[in-house]
């Protein structure tokens, strides 16, 4: 294994409020333009685009979603390979979301809790895709 400069927790949990906000501020806006409401109901194409964002944006931006961005810190593979592929981001947030809901939470505070005492700050979600987040920047080509 191949960790270097792991983020630790809070500059995570900075990364995803910003993320939240910037999907919801953005989607709330388009569903008030469109349906004249800022929440909607149900399954729907905000939830795909919000899916979609977590899982496509690190995978065409070298690990980076905008929050990841403004915090400075990415996903990458252990295994040190160039970027994170689809399977890898599906299986971290796809999966790794299930495990959260059907756990009603608890995994969601054990992950806090590893990400906090862990040397390496790897929570459940980088043990099933084989990632860490860390602050070193993509190494140039």
């Amino acid at each position: 294994m191949n960790i270097q400069n792991p983020a630790g927790l809070w500059v995570r949990v900075f990364a995803r409020v910003i993320d939240g906000i910037l999907i919801t501020v953005t989607l709330g806006i388009l569903f008030y333009l469109f349906y004249g409401d800022f929440f909607y109901q149900g399954l729907t194409w905000v939830d795909i685009v919000g899916i979609a964002y977590v899982v496509g944006l690190p995978v065409l931006w070298s690990g980076y979603t905008l929050g990841k961005r403004a915090a400075d810190n990415r996903i990458v593979r252990v295994d040190a390979s160039k970027n994170v592929h689809i399977g890898t981001m599906l299986l971290r947030e796809v999966v790794g979301g299930i495990i959260y809901s059907f756990t009603f939470g608890i995994a969601l505070v054990v992950s806090a809790v590893m990400v906090g005492a862990r040397k390496d700050k790897r929570a459940i979600h980088d043990f099933l895709a084989g990632t860490y987040v860390t602050e070193n920047k993509p190494e140039q080509a």
